[in-house]
């Protein structure tokens, strides 16, 4: 057993976790040794946890032509890994889901991390992922935050999360797409093309 696959394991007994483990969930990210680039999001959804895999919805077909680059490339864990901020679906409101578990992230990243010395990018998806690792450099805003990217890179690019329901926020941030697209696909590619 690899020491990813250990910490798999840890997770799914950890005393916390026990009751996603019983009812058969497994815990949702993507990780390998030899990845280079990280994507941070939410929690995942009711749905992806059903499905048992990260991004394969609109939320994710989105998120691949964002990066620019096709599905093959996308799931091949020697390039791309992904940790959400909690690895189980946390429940849902009237409103959408519930956030992330408090601690979850803080428990679970550092230690897969470790395993994971060739990242070479994080890009942080949504405020979660946003607040958690930007830590006082964050702006007041998500929008702020995502138009301050590039004080925020080579090792860090922040994006808005790119669910549907966000449709309204990119209307609203034409920004976004013109600006700030083109130059995280042209980071994407040259180290995934290194």
């Amino acid at each position: 057993m690899n020491a990813i696959d250990a910490i798999k394991e840890n997770i799914k007994h950890d005393p916390e976790n026990l009751r996603y483990t019983q009812q058969d969930y497994n815990p949702i990210f993507m990780a390998h040794p030899d990845a280079r680039i990280l994507l941070v999001g939410q929690a995942p959804g009711l749905k992806t946890q059903l499905k048992n895999d990260v991004f394969r919805d609109r939320s994710g077909d989105r998120l691949r032509a964002w990066l620019g680059v096709d599905e093959d490339t996308f799931y091949n864990s020697h390039l791309f890994a992904v940790l959400p901020m909690d690895f189980y679906f946390p429940g849902s409101k009237k409103t959408g889901d519930l956030p992330p578990r408090k601690g979850f992230a803080q428990k679970w990243h550092p230690q897969l991390l470790a395993c994971m010395p060739y990242i070479q990018l994080i890009i942080l998806i949504g405020q979660y992922a946003q607040k958690y690792y930007l830590k006082d450099t964050i702006k007041p805003t998500l929008t702020q935050t995502v138009r301050a990217y590039q004080s925020y890179t080579p090792k860090y690019f922040p994006i808005v999360h790119p669910s549907p329901l966000n449709q309204r926020w990119l209307s609203k941030n034409p920004f976004f797409e013109h600006d700030v697209i083109p130059l995280l696909q042209e980071m994407v590619s040259k180290i995934i093309n290194a």
